[in-house]
């Protein structure tokens, strides 16, 4: 290693970079739940997240998911504004309506 100019230390280093600790950071998975469903759309659960300490390379500041209770399926839409989410929602809403050729049931959000 020293012919190649590289220095190597027993000792640790005390340098923490935030990113990849947040890179490296976990949520713990989901319990189980009460909710049983049979077919898609029955129960879709939704989220909401922002403000962003950074913006998205391009521009985006929140965020919101929407998942599908029974095929544990998750669309992601990023969004500059808050006040986006409805319009979000709606495009979700119109594209899986569509996809599954039935109504969206009931949503769960915060």
């Amino acid at each position: 290693m020293s012919n190649k100019k590289v220095i190597c230390t027993s000792h640790p280093l005390n340098f923490q970079c935030q990113a990849c600790q947040l890179g490296k950071s976990s949520r713990l998975s989901l319990g189980p739940t009460s909710h049983q469903t049979f077919a898609p759309l029955e129960l879709v659960f939704s989220d909401v997240w922002g403000l962003a300490p950074m913006l998205s390379s391009d521009g985006f500041c929140y965020f919101v998911i929407f998942m599908d209770a029974h095929m544990k399926f998750i669309w992601f839409y990023p969004f500059v504004l808050k006040s986006d989410v409805f319009n979000a929602f709606h495009q979700f809403q119109v594209f899986v309506e569509r996809k599954f050729s039935q109504k969206i049931k009931s949503v769960q959000t915060d």
